[in-house]
């Protein structure tokens, strides 16, 4: 193509093309694929995901293109010049049918007994084209299962070599546990010297089991040791339900992203035989208390008594985001707040406080975490939680785990009637509800922060922080303290200066500007291991992708608008808490024994 037939096509940066006789023009640059998508043409695809770089390694995506010989892959050819594009012909059908084929010959599989059964795309694609038989065999017996004794499990016989995982733990989290091993048909997937994960840089965040397109990654499941428990009369079992699952658990009932069921989850986990159904949004209004309680003693500390004090301090409430701290910055630990996650608040809780007040002993609890994370699992599993002399957290289900349970239960979800939280740690704010969104701890602090310190609300219509708010991976703000009441009469005209970051490739930009001094002037700063916080988190709906963590999000803040307690120290029952059991108030020395914990230097991994 000759420059003056580029600059003939390009004018104005729009590029024409016709894709199955529909015209229209596209950015120069866009892939045959999202100008197909843009126009309404489906192209299938395996390897691609929106989130990810371009691979191009399936070809299921391959098209015909005018004057050009053979089929080309319309993820990775760049429309530079005006293209004619065919997506469907008798050769483009046989090329996929054929690609689908050679895929279910080497996976070993049995898609009955495979948590991805009716949620797999290669099933999909295997029914789409037909591939009712076998042309080219079918591999019999396991050749390379490897389970791995952690939240991650991996079934390496199911694996289709889409390499995903690669992409997403390399581009997404810059962790690089994945790699490709091997070459040409002897190309798989594994770990540095096939380690174990947990013995790797894995931080269990499960990003590599949402897209993962068929069951070669999955999660731990407990379900089974949660169903023998509920069925045991002699164990109290009690479950929390963090804020993400309920903006996306109807995806897993046909509902398209951001249709919320919470009060229809209630009546789903009460029917199915939990004792009690509580919130954990009443720990997340418990952290803001005491997080925010550290921070201004920080503050103080730093600017009254002018003593060393560990600024910014960061947010301890996404535990992949604590296990990556721990191997990559362990120099930097005393920065994070000493909080621990509101799963785990509410695990200490409910084996001390609650126990007191229902009359059951301990060790008869059970407690069960709803969590939209994988490396929740492995926060509980944590021999630091357990200072009320047990395990805080017995079991960790995530929101594909619950809606199987509920399945098996046989409930139809959406069709069950509403029902409230149980007494007495039911009750959460919204500012504890919008934690699940990234940016939403940020905010949630912020409202109760700004109102203690100043005696004011936030200066922001209807409470909305819109200044934290989005998908952006690192956002900063400003919010000026024009005047202050007299225990905090020091922040006077101080400006506090805050940080939001999710995904760990953006983590891992703002540890660089911590250790170069470019954070100096930052005062606190939330991080959250996955992409859109909890609302993308491991354990969600598969499919996840930037639309659908907005859809959800939007859910999130939709609920917080039409709660009636919207900051988290008004919320009555935490106030009660501090007066009947944690009398020392916030950071207090009841508060510190069970809500409050260490970390472990776990140093780096090369690999």
């Amino acid at each position: 193509m000759s420059p003056e037939q580029l600059n003939t096509d390009a004018i104005g940066g729009m590029i024409p093309v016709t894709i199955d006789d529909q015209s229209f023009k596209v950015k120069l640059g866009t892939s045959i694929l999202a100008a197909a998508r843009e126009a309404g043409i489906r192209i299938p695809t395996l390897c691609y995901h929106k989130d990810l770089c371009v691979s191009g390694s399936c070809r299921l995506c391959l098209v015909e293109i005018q004057g050009q010989r053979g089929l080309q892959a319309a993820c990775s050819y760049p429309i530079t010049q005006s293209l004619t594009v065919r997506t469907t012909s008798p050769e483009i059908r046989r090329a996929r049918r054929d690609i689908v084929n050679l895929l279910i010959s080497e996976h070993k599989g049995d898609c009955y007994t495979c948590l991805r059964n009716g949620n797999c795309e290669l099933q999909s694609l295997a029914a789409e084209y037909g591939s009712y038989r076998f042309p080219y065999g079918r591999e019999n017996g396991a050749r390379q299962v490897r389970i791995d004794e952690g939240p991650i499990w991996r079934d390496m016989d199911k694996c289709v070599g889409c390499f995903r995982c690669v992409r997403t733990c390399r581009d997404i989290q810059e962790i690089g546990v994945f790699a490709k091993h091997g070459r040409g048909d002897g190309v798989r997937l594994a770990t540095f010297l096939d380690m174990p994960m947990l013995d790797t840089l894995c931080v269990a965040c499960g990003q590599c089991v949402n897209r993962c397109p068929v069951g070669a990654l999955t999660e731990h499941d407990y379900t089974d040791e949660i169903w023998k428990a509920i069925d045991d009369p002699d164990k109290h079992v009690v479950i929390q339900t963090a804020p993400a699952p309920r903006a996306a658990i109807a995806e897993e009932f046909g509902f398209a992203p951001g249709h919320s069921l919470t009060k229809q989850m209630n009546t789903a986990l009460k029917r199915m035989g939990f004792d009690k159904v509580f919130d954990t949004n009443f720990t997340a209004d418990l952290t803001i208390m005491e997080e925010g309680a550290e921070l201004l003693l920080r503050l103080k500390s730093a600017l009254v008594d002018k003593k060393p004090a560990a600024l910014p301090q960061i947010t301890s409430c996404s535990p992949g985001w604590i296990k990556f701290m721990e191997h990559v910055a362990p120099d930097k630990l005393e920065h994070l707040s000493s909080c621990k996650s509101p799963q785990q608040m509410f695990g200490a809780l409910i084996k001390t406080y609650y126990a007191q007040r229902a009359g059951v002993h301990p060790s008869k609890i059970v407690t069960v975490s709803l969590m939209p994370c994988t490396a929740k699992k492995f926060e509980c599993e944590r021999p630091e939680m357990g200072a009320s002399g047990y395990k805080d957290v017995d079991y960790v289900v995530t929101t594909r785990e619950l809606a199987r349970m509920i399945k098996q239960a046989g409930l139809d979800l959406p069709k069950l009637p509403p029902s409230e939280f149980d007494d007495p740690l039911g009750l959460g704010s919204g500012a504890g509800l919008i934690f699940g969104a990234t940016g939403g701890v940020m905010e949630a602090a912020i409202r109760t922060a700004y109102e203690i310190v100043t005696g004011e609300e936030v200066p922001f219509e209807k409470l909305r922080v819109e200044p934290v708010r989005g998908m952006e991976g690192l956002r900063v703000a400003e919010l000026p303290i024009k005047k202050a009441v007299k225990d905090w009469k020091f922040l006077e005209g101080a400006t506090l200066k805050v940080m939001i970051a999710h995904g760990l490739a953006n983590a891992r930009k703002m540890l660089d500007g911590l250790r170069s001094g470019e954070l100096s002037g930052y005062h606190f700063i939330e991080i959250m291991a996955c992409p859109g916080g909890c609302l993308g988190g491991g354990g969600q709906p598969i499919p996840t992708d930037i639309d659908i963590r907005t859809a959800r999000a939007k859910a999130i803040y939709a609920e917080d608008e039409g709660m009636p307690i919207r900051k988290s120290h008004l919320n009555p029952v935490v106030q009660a808490l501090y007066r009947e059991f944690l009398t020392e108030g916030p950071c207090g020395h009841t508060s510190h024994k069970l809500l409050h914990t260490h970390y472990t230097p776990r140093g780096a991994r090369i690999l």
